[in-house]
């Protein structure tokens, strides 16, 4: 019978992530914000020397009064001449950002003052004197405040999806990791397994002071909750995967005929003059690439060259045909623009409707785009119906995925960006929850890790082999400790062992 020992001679595992109180780190300072002419520029400064700095640069003997605004003359520390007049703000550690004393000088934000003032900074290293101040390094305040226990892993990797964030949705995802949601999912998640490993090594250690029926029931209640916590993690993990495209955007290629009007759409779409629009067929070459914020969602729309039969095009218009039709089958959407007065059923136009079947056998999402309807008499809205009708039939496409639009006219422009909406959530699964996102090193950690070592469970199980199984549940919860920079002490296993399952009989 194995005991305890399985547990305590893996030690790697067991240390906790240590709170940082040395006082020796040196200080570190950097300007937060961006350089460059502004209102203001604000530096930062994270350390035990933090009031010295504050003393030196604002010639006063008296520590700074912390979160409390001051406005202080800014000196240099060796010569006498004034460099800003600036407001103070002073954190004393540990409710920091960083977790250690904190200040902050809100300069004026010219060129020249930011500059004299980081420069009078670093005018006052002394190691002889045991100070020692330097420029941070790149995301070593946020690296700080994790070593200090302010944000774990997940906190700290919101905090950079929120500056990267360009729109609504990604802002909004950025939030779940920031407020800590992530990281309180997480950690439930890892109070499950670390129960789980609980019961488990109170069959292994006392299986032999129980009945046979007793053991099994134990292990079927630990196989439960794992089975429930798979479910949950893995469509965590869909939702995160679904949600990644949030970040990197929606790729839409805009497909059609030449003089189709893809070009004005585009330009419709970007509320610009993104692409060049013109009669002559085959003004568009190349892919032109333009990223929009549609309705919160980041999309990058793709302007494509007209897709004709290549004995009607020269030789870097075939080029621009073939990357077109290669686009479409790696983006996330397909627009397919046609104007209402082109005959699809004329042998020029049978590569383009051939491209079109491709994509929907293919398992492509495709939306029909019927330009120019102006061109119909508009009392007669059964010729505008028969001609849905008839492309419906002739692309088997569903009515429901074509859109009478005009970009002259602007009809129908928001139905079809309403509905563009609407896929944009189904794509992201943001149908029904708040987009959110984790870092892929995260998601890998959640699939490789936390899930494998489940499913690892799952198949020890199945063979009674208990040790083994408990021992695939550990490298689920050390999955989840990388994830938030956290690990497990066996003390902590043992207390729940203890303390939830009364065994001390």
């Amino acid at each position: 019978m194995f005991s305890r020992s399985i547990l305590v001679g893996q030690a790697s595992w067991l240390s906790k992530r240590s709170i940082s109180s040395d006082t020796s780190s040196p200080t570190i300072y950097a300007l937060s914000t961006k350089l460059g002419r502004a209102a203001i520029g604000v530096v930062r400064i994270s350390g035990s020397q933090s009031h010295y700095i504050y003393n030196k640069l604002t010639r006063t003997t008296n520590e700074p009064k912390a979160r409390i605004a001051s406005l202080r003359k800014i000196y240099d520390p060796e010569r006498d001449i004034l460099l800003d007049e600036a407001l103070t703000l002073y954190f004393k550690s540990p409710k920091t950002f960083t977790g250690e004393d904190l200040l902050e000088l809100h300069l004026h934000g010219g060129n020249a003052i930011v500059k004299s003032v980081l420069q009078a900074i670093k005018k006052l290293h002394d190691p002889q004197q045991n100070i020692n101040i330097r420029y941070a390094e790149q995301g070593e305040f946020s690296k700080r405040a994790f070593m200090n226990g302010r944000f774990d892993l997940t906190e700290v990797e919101g905090i950079r999806e929120m500056i990267d964030a360009e729109t609504e949705s990604q802002r909004i995802a950025a939030l779940a990791s920031l407020k800590g949601d992530n990281k309180r999912l997480f950690r439930h998640w890892r109070e499950e397994i670390v129960q789980t490993i609980a019961l488990m090594t109170t069959i292994i250690d006392f299986g032999e002071d129980q009945h046979l029926d007793d053991s099994n029931e134990l292990f079927d209640q630990a196989a439960a909750r794992v089975e429930a916590l798979e479910k949950e993690i893995s469509t965590f993990l869909q939702r995160a995967q679904a949600s990644d495209i949030l970040l990197k955007g929606i790729n839409i290629t805009l497909l059609g005929p030449p003089n189709a009007g893809k070009s004005s759409l585009l330009n419709i779409l970007a509320n610009k003059e993104a692409a060049i629009v013109s009669d002559i067929a085959g003004t568009t070459r190349d892919i032109i690439d333009v990223p929009l914020d549609i309705g919160g969602y980041k999309i990058v729309v793709g302007d494509t060259a007209g897709i004709r039969a290549p004995e009607l095009a020269d030789k870097i218009e075939v080029e621009g045909i073939r990357r077109a039709k290669s686009k479409s089958l790696t983006g996330d959407l397909a627009l397919a623009v046609i104007p209402v007065n082109l005959d699809l059923t004329s042998p020029e136009h049978k590569h383009f409707v051939d491209h079109i079947k491709e994509l929907k056998e293919l398992g492509k999402l495709i939306l029909i785009v019927l330009n120019k309807e102006d061109l119909l008499v508009q009392e007669n809205n059964n010729a505008l119906k028969k001609l849905v009708n008839e492309y419906s039939k002739l692309l088997e496409i569903p009515h429901v995925q074509i859109f009478p639009v005009s970009c002259v006219s602007g009809a129908g422009l928001d139905k079809l960006n309403q509905h563009l909406i609407e896929l944009f959530r189904a794509i992201t699964l943001t149908d029904d929850h708040d987009p959110m996102v984790i870092s892929t090193r995260a998601q890998d950690l959640l699939s490789n890790d936390v899930i494998y070592g489940i499913e690892q469970f799952k198949y020890w199980k199945n063979q009674d082999e208990i040790v083994l199984a408990t021992e695939s549940l550990r490298q689920s919860v050390e999955g989840i400790g990388k994830i938030t920079g956290d690990t497990i002490g066996v003390e902590e296993v043992l207390g729940v062992v203890f303390s939830s399952f009364c065994i001390g009989k």
